[in-house]
């Protein structure tokens, strides 16, 4: 057995020791009045794929899907990226169709509203491969790109160094970070890029940074001015390079297991932030969620997708829209799972396409109604084999009978 299949078992056990005394109690303080279900009770969202989402005009073809974000009037806002039609990784290249805009919006039955974005312009470089967006409670537009020299850049684009504010119309507001400028941790400088929101009660943007980086960057939403960082468990962020040599695998592993986990791996893929105040990092290349408080301090995680040998686990993270966010999604491969965001207890999971290279669920986002919206970085389509449409919409049917019951139709119950 490999070195690498070994420390796969072994961070498997690991996890699952540390999982099981634990998964029966609270992590953090919540009212207790509006709780979700745990292991066996039922209760659980149920999902239905929207078949007519979206409606892109018949002139432009979607380029791969890599972000979606629901802002206050429950429009859909798709980031995708153009320059792969032309430069795809696991398709024929698209030469003939009108690649769509990177920035389009559509309302929650996928009807198209507007489109924009692709150029550069004084003060900013648009994104060589874009990768995050977001919208604000105060309507502005945030995005960003994960182009690092070669990696993530189809078209060999110049780097993507830069987060960009926009107003919903598409006119440049402000630019964090310097474009052409590569590396390390210094604060002005991102490098691979892939998720922000904008936390309102303190008017901060929160990025993860990202495939280059290993951090959460904290940014005031207004100037840019930077404010804080941080890493896995609230540690200090290490570059590649600088973190020290794994200690040899033994017969009792445990301290080189935990070496690796005391730093995000590559990528550190999304960041969202709940109503009472917690943020919550999707860790994708050690297969788990971190949750803090807004200054970083550590309080939670859980791993998932630990029992499949396909990498893209803990993609990204979305919340129910009642009041106390009772369930936390967290985007895998090929499945979204259904937490409860109280204990984060993994309840369920519903599939969002056949296992592939690179399957539905980049990163998702949910509306005011509970419906999941997950893009798609590859156009192999959901089945893997005939083509899709980059953004995919996953409609709240109901829920689960509040007892034990056999598999049901769209949730894959975890006993």
């Amino acid at each position: 057995m490999n070195r690498n299949v070994l420390s796969g078992f072994v961070i498997a056990g690991l996890v699952l020791l540390w999982i099981i005394p634990r998964s029966s109690r609270p992590v953090f303080g919540q009212a207790a009045s509006a709780q979700a279900p745990h292991i066996g009770e039922g209760g659980l969202p149920q999902f239905e794929k929207d078949l007519n989402f979206p409606k892109v005009p018949s002139k432009w073809r979607m380029g791969f899907g890599s972000d979606v974000a629901v802002d206050a009037q429950d429009h859909i806002w798709i980031l995708s990226r153009p320059h792969t039609l032309a430069h795809p990784r696991s398709t024929p290249p698209d030469l003939v169709s009108v690649p769509a805009p990177p920035v389009m919006e559509f309302d929650t039955d996928g009807n198209f509203i507007q489109a924009w974005g692709g150029e550069s312009g004084p003060g900013y470089q648009w994104p060589s491969n874009e990768h995050g967006i977001t919208v604000d409670y105060k309507g502005f537009v945030w995005i960003l790109g994960n182009a690092d020299g070669k990696s993530n850049n189809p078209a060999s684009l110049p780097n993507d160094n830069q987060v960009l504010k926009f107003t919903k119309e598409g006119k440049f507001v402000m630019a964090i970070g310097e474009s052409g400028r590569t590396g390390s941790n210094a604060t002005q400088v991102l490098k691979g890029a892939t998720s922000l929101r904008v936390y309102p009660k303190t008017n901060e943007l929160f990025v993860s940074d990202g495939y280059g980086n290993s951090r959460i960057l904290v940014y005031d939403a207004d100037t840019g001015k930077f404010k804080r960082m941080w890493g896995a468990y609230g540690n200090k962020p290490l570059d590649m390079e600088a973190r020290p040599p794994r200690s040899e695998l033994a017969n009792i592993p445990w301290v080189g297991v935990s070496e690796v986990l005391q730093q995000y791996a590559s990528p550190v893929h999304d960041v969202d932030i709940s109503n009472d105040g917690l943020v919550y990092v999707a860790d994708r290349g050690n297969k788990r969620v971190q949750v803090f408080t807004p200054e970083g301090k550590f309080i939670a995680e859980q791993f998932v997708g630990l029992d499949s040998k396909y990498p893209l686990q803990a993609r990204s993270v979305a919340f129910s829209p009642d009041p106390a966010q009772r369930f936390l999604y967290v985007a895998g491969s090929p499945d979204i799972f259904i937490l409860n965001r109280r204990t984060m207890e993994v309840l369920g999971s519903f599939n969002i396409g056949s296992l592939q290279g690179d399957p539905p669920g980049h990163l998702i986002a949910a509306d005011h109604k509970g419906n999941i919206y997950a893009v798609q970085a590859e156009l192999s389509g959901a089945d893997g084999h005939s083509g899709g449409a980059g953004a995919y919409k996953f409609t709240l049917k109901g829920f689960s009978p509040k007892v034990s019951c056999p598999p049901c139709v769209s949730t894959k119950r975890i006993q």
